[in-house]
């Protein structure tokens, strides 16, 4: 199957451009476009004064969306990724690329995964999440731990 619509999902880690390298693969052999979203999560912050829930500092979430909007542009200007077909949203990461990608009709999402067992799988993952909630093709790129 060729594939027309490839989103590459990006969390900056350290081993993050392996995802994107293989997706770009993939785009240049089947001349799909190539599309990147990185997911800044919903992180409450908890202090003992506050009680059990303090708001969201709007201020530190316009921060933490600016530093991915500028990560994600460096990352998509080195891939050759127009602006158009670049996401930074904010949420749960497997909701928001999935929501993304039925948007865009992408028909490949492509991700990173550490392969984790025991708690860190019970808990789940994005990979996984994503995997079960998707409508399209899903690839997991073998990330080393």
């Amino acid at each position: 199957m060729a594939y027309r619509h490839i989103l590459v999902a990006v969390d900056f880690s350290e081993h993050a451009e392996r995802a994107l390298a293989r997706a770009s693969e993939l785009a240049r052999q089947s001349g799909a476009d190539l599309a990147l979203i990185h997911v800044v999560e919903y992180v409450p912050l908890i202090d003992p004064s506050f009680g059990p829930v303090m708001p969201f500092d709007a201020d530190l979430t316009e921060e933490m969306l600016g530093i991915a909007r500028k990560r994600l542009a460096e990352l998509g200007e080195k891939a050759g990724i127009p602006e158009s077909r670049r996401w930074v949203e904010m949420g749960s990461p497997k909701a928001e690329i999935v929501r993304i990608a039925n948007e865009q009709k992408v028909d490949l999402i492509v991700v990173g995964s550490h392969g984790r067992h025991g708690v860190a799988l019970l808990l789940g993952s994005t990979a996984t999440g994503v995997l079960h909630h998707a409508e399209c093709d899903v690839l997991a790129v073998r990330l080393p731990d």
